[in-house]
Parts: structure tokens; C-alpha cells; sequence
């Protein structure tokens, strides 16, 4: 986050209480923020919040936290049971209605031969749609799944202020933040060096764009300034992935990545390991990890540090500063995502699972890149009890952040942890 991204939406003159929800991207991995806000709405409950409000003003998503984002936009009218919806929409998710690869029966018992096969689908992929997998799927499951009026009722009612989706072009190198807000102007927008912003009503095209992982599935035309562009995931060039809520006027931000502490494969204690050349599959994993999650906390800790410094001076001083406080609190897992994705390897299609041992095996590094394709209910469960996990080792946290102003938080008693059975 830039000090031009303070300095400008400081200008604005918003609600100090404006609170803000950032969804981070990660494919499949992003099961993890359902765990989370399922119970976050726990906590604030306890709070003494109404179940009929919905808690966050503005929503700001990248990559399939965009998804995220427009789900929950599409059902903040009925407030907390909009995060019980979401996590429905993910129980019924499955890989095929995600993406498509197919190969014939006989090629998923075959051995070699099923991997040459694979390998040569997947060129002829590649060649066909510039990525390896066919993503045409996820167009029916998005359009059947979010409401497109409902997110304009949403902002009708005042549920929510605006929804920002970022998508990155393959054709101009720029950054794109596609705002919706009740009054979609060009006050919502923002023209900085390789980053834009402008208002649009957000579509199932917005999503699949911003969804589009780079080198998996294939870029998604989006009009901007009358020229059409191809676009990509909105994780790539992301530098400030905070920074849309906080023009749109959030002061409060609560921040849901999908990063891990450690990530599985070689570590220097394993014999052997500086000798061992990586797959495909592993560098494609470390590659996607970047993509998806080296910029957040850089920007994270900015933030904190701004606003750790506009607290400690004077009253009088920070009055007539054109600068603005945000508090920022960011959940990602405590645990390797990688290591998870491991145990739950078998649940991949059987034809997914022959594509993907093509770039080396799915263990270690491998591992890695099958978990941004892993939408099976194992997985998926896993994931968000552990993202419910996590906000329970952080309640006090939570339950500072969401307290109304001048307040301090009571901690009644542990909420249970919520069930994630697999059905």
C-alpha cells in the first residue's frame, strides 16, 4: 500500500467504522476463508451483532477470493447466513464443475501411456486456448451460484457500499480494479503508474477473468477504455492488494489470504536434498505461490506501520495531515497447505491426477501445484476447518477488532468449533 493510496483516500472523508473484507486468491485453496468467516459471523454473534446485518461495508477479491467476494455481495442482504450460503456453494463444489479434462477410460489404468496421452492432450490444449485446462465449467457453475441482481439489491438496500474485483491484462501489462458501487462513477476511479481503476457493474466475465490462474486457464476478454483486453489472474502485479478497499473507503480491514508457513518438499535436513533437481510440478507450485501470496504481507505491514505512526503523533499534528489510519488484520494458515493437498491427492479426478504426475510426481513440491485443482470435499473441509481453527487461536484479536468503538470486548466463552464433516 502506497502512501498515494493513503494520502488519496484519505481525501474522501469516509466513516472511520467503514469496514472492509480483503479475499486473496489461491484456486482450491481459497476453501480456506469459508472456515473463517463461518467462524468469524460465531464471534461476532457473541458480540451481539444482528444476525440480519451483514458486517462488512466493502468487499474487494483477487483471483477465486473475487469469487468469494461476489458470492457473499450476491447474499449480504441476508446477513450472517450469507457466509452459511457461501460455505454451500463450496460443499457442493466439485472439480468438474470447476474444469474440464477428459481422457478415454482405458488411458487411467495404462500407465505410461496415459501420461503420454495426457501430455499430448495438454499440448493440444495449450495450443488451442493458450493454457493447459479448459475452465468453460465454472461459467455455468458461477452463473447458476451468484446473483448478479442480487448484488445490485445488496447495494440498493445499503448492505453493502461497493465490490471491487481485480483482473490483470495480458495485453497492456495493467493492474485492473473493476468497481461496483450504488453510484458507479468515475469518482470510484483511479489511474496510478501500472495500476487502473474504473466502474463497472461486476459480471460472471469480471470473475472468470480475475480467476483465470496463468498457464492453467485460458485469459477472459473484458472491455476498458472502448478497446477490448485479454485478461488474467488478479494476482499477478498485484503490488497493493489493499489498496482497493481503502480507496473505496474502508477503515477497517479484515484480510484473508491463503499463504502458508512452510511449504512441503525438500528442507535442508533431508539427505540428499541439494543434490535433487525439482519437477516441473514443483517449480510450477513455487511459481504459483508467488503469484498468489508474495505481496500481502509486504502490505500488510506497511499499512500497520503508517498507521502505528499517525497514532504516536500529536493529536493536533495528525489533524492536518492528508493522511488517514487503517486498521488492518490478516488470518492465513497456520499450517503448510502443501503438506494437506498431500493427503487428500487421491481424491483428484483420475485424469487430472495422469495431467498433473506429467509435469513429475505429486509429492513434495508436486503437491503444491495440485492443491490450486484440488475441489474435492476432502480437501475442501480440511481447509476451512482449519481456516476455523485459526480464528479460534486469534479470538481475542477478532473480537478487539470487531467491538464497537470505545468498548471493551467480553469473552463470554469459547464458541465451539464448527463441524466439517464431509457430507
Amino acid at each position: 500500500m502506497s502512501l498515494d493510496t493513503i494520502i488519496s483516500s484519505a481525501l474522501v472523508k469516509p466513516d472511520h467504522t467503514t469496514c472492509g473484507l480483503v479475499l486473496m486468491g489461491g484456486g482450491a485453496r481459497t476453501a480456506y476463508q469459508v472456515g473463517v468467516l463461518r467462524q468469524v459471523a460465531l464471534l461476532l454473534t457473541r458480540l451481539g451483532h444482528r444476525p440480519t446485518d451483514f458486517p462488512f461495508q466493502v468487499l474487494a477479491g483477487t483471483s477465486a477470493g473475487a469469487i468469494n467476494a461476489a458470492y457473499l455481495a450476491s447474499a449480504a442482504t441476508q446477513g450472517l447466513q450469507a457466509f452459511e450460503q457461501l460455505a454451500d456453494f463450496w460443499w457442493q463444489l466439485r472439480s468438474p464443475a470447476v474444469y474440464e479434462f477428459t481422457l478415454p477410460p482405458w488411458a487411467t489404468w495404462a500407465g505410461r501411456a496415459s501420461r503420454w496421452l495426457a501430455a499430448w492432450r495438454l499440448s493440444r490444449s495449450a495450443k488451442m486456448r493458450g493454457a493447459l485446462l479448459d475452465n468453460t465449467p465454472l461459467v455455468d457453475t458461477l452463473h447458476r451460484a451468484i446473483s448478479l441482481q442480487g448484488i445490485e439489491d445488496a447495494l440498493q438496500a445499503r448492505a453493502i457500499q461497493a465490490l471491487a474485483v481485480t483482473a490483470s491484462s495480458y495485453s497492456s501489462g495493467v493492474h485492473w480494479t473493476f468497481c461496483h458501487s450504488l453510484k458507479d462513477d468515475a469518482a470510484n476511479g483511479w489511474d496510478r503508474p501500472g495500476k487502473r481503476a474504473e466502474s463497472q457493474p461486476i459480471t460472471i466475465e469480471h470473475l472468470m477473468a480475475s480467476s483465470a490462474i496463468p498457464f492453467i486457464f485460458p485469459a477472459t476478454p473484458l472491455w476498458v477504455d472502448g478497446a477490448c483486453e485479454q485478461f488474467g489472474d488478479g494476482s499477478m502485479r498485484n503490488i497493493s492488494p489493499l489498496s482497493p478497499a481503502i480507496h473505496l473507503g474502508a477503515r477497517k480491514l479484515l484480510v484473508v489470504g491463503v499463504a502458508q508457513p512452510q511449504r512441503a518438499g525438500l528442507s535442508p535436513g533431508t539427505p540428499g536434498a541439494g543434490l535433487r533437481h525439482p519437477t516441473m510440478g514443483g517449480i510450477a507450485g513455487h511459481a504459483m505461490a508467488s503469484v498468489f501470496h508474495d505481496t500481502l504481507q509486504a502490505d500488510v505491514e506497511q499499512a500497520q506501520r503508517v498507521t502505528r505512526t499517525l497514532m504516536q503523533l500529536p493529536r493536533e499534528v495528525a489533524a492536518h495531515l492528508p493522511y488517514s489510519p487503517v486498521q488492518v488484520l490478516c488470518i492465513q494458515p497456520s499450517q503448510s497447505l502443501d503438506m494437506l493437498a498431500q493427503r487428500h491427492l487421491h481424491e483428484l479426478p483420475a485424469a487430472t491426477r495422469h495431467a498433473l504426475e506429467v509435469f513429475g510426481k505429486l509429492q513434495g513440491g508436486g503437491a503444491a501445484l495440485a492443491s490450486y485443482l484440488l475441489f474435492e470435499p476432502g480437501f475442501v473441509h480440511a481447509l476451512a476447518a482449519l481456516g476455523a481453527q485459526d480464528v479460534l487461536a486469534r479470538e481475542a484479536e477478532l473480537m478487539a477488532f470487531f467491538a464497537p468503538p470505545e468498548t471493551e470486548p467480553t469473552v463470554a466463552q469459547t464458541p465451539p468449533a464448527l463441524d466439517f464433516a464431509v457430507p
